[in-house]
Order: C-alpha cells, then structure tokens, then sequence
C-alpha cells in the first residue's frame, strides 16, 4: 500500500528504486532510504556515540512468499534476527535478516551474531554482494511494521521501508529496514 491511498489486505508492493520518485516520501527521510553506503556507517556517522545497535529477536519460523521472492530461494523455513538501530536511544531503523536455511546451514556463524552490525560484517569478506534495494511503504498492521511500531505510543498508519537481498558465496539473505519517524529528528 502506498500512503494516500486506500486500505487493503494485500501484501505490500516491492517498488524498485527507480519508481520511488513516483510516490511523495518525506523529504528527511528520502536521503536514508537511497543514500549509498552501508546504513550502520551512516548512522554512526550522524550519532556518533549515541550510536547504538540491538538485538530484539532472533528465532526460526516459516518464509512469507514475499520473503522467498525477495530472496529467489525455495526454502520454506529461515533463521530471522531483529535488530534496532538507535541514536540516543530512540529507534531510528527497525532491520530484519532472513536467512534461509540452505544459507545458514552454508554459513551457520550467521545465527551467533548478536549486536554486532551484518552489513559492517559480511562487507569485508570475499564472495560478497549486494543486489539492489525495493522500497515498500508497510501498513502498521503489517506483522514487521508492527514489531517496529511495538514501543510507539501513537503510531504512524505506516512507514518506508527498503529491503536488499544479499549474496554471501552463493548463498541469499534478506535485510529488510523500516525508517522510524524520530529520524525526521535530527
């Protein structure tokens, strides 16, 4: 669903970057949501030492077939970890890793790694890389957007998100980070 339009039960619509011009987005916000560069260095470089990283969930659970698209797998069942990224203890982005099974049995250190950063992570190691992003504008009632919404006392009716599949020596992640109102903030 796009803002301004009408409210549907259907999934949301992965948009490649070029249509993102078509849809209003906030103009603090567009620069987070195509800026280049990994979004953690970005952060660190905004916040500084009010920079910080958190570990929400991590868990196993079925593929949604939005997530297997994203990730061009077949598996059904994948390793999710939720992570925060803060400046000065207020969520700024709220990111999602899915890691296929297939994948994670290829690289299984990828479920121990905590509050440690993925992009800052897989970026120095050979056999890496990253496809282009998708922008979505999620729903709040949208299972992720409403995990990333769970501490906000009025919430938005939704947020911009984008999602990036990764490719580590053959094997597919999905990062999917939705952008917070408190980063119009600064």
């Amino acid at each position: 669903m796009i803002p301004g339009t009408a409210s549907t039960a259907r999934p949301a619509e992965w948009l490649p970057a070029e249509r993102l011009g078509q849809f209003s987005v906030d103009g603090s916000l567009r620069p987070w949501l195509i800026g280049k560069g990994l979004l953690t260095l970005r952060l660190k470089a905004v916040c500084g030492a009010r920079f910080s990283l958190r570990l929400v969930e991590q868990s196993t659970g079925l593929l949604t077939p939005a997530q297997k698209n994203g990730l061009g797998t077949n598996d059904s069942a994948a390793f999710f970890r939720d992570v925060e990224m803060c400046c000065d203890e207020r969520v700024w982005v709220y990111a999602q890793t899915a890691v296929p099974d297939s994948t994670l049995s290829a690289h299984p250190w990828l479920a121990e790694l905590g509050d440690t950063a993925l992009g800052e992570t897989l970026v120095g190691l050979s056999g890496f890389e990253r496809r282009s992003y998708e922008f979505a504008w999620l729903a709040a009632a949208e299972p992720l957007c409403a995990r990333a919404l769970h501490h906000a006392e009025v919430g938005p009716p939704g947020l911009w998100a984008r999602r990036s599949r990764l490719v580590l020596r053959g094997a597919p992640l999905l990062v999917q980070e939705l952008f917070l109102p408190a980063m119009g903030s600064l």
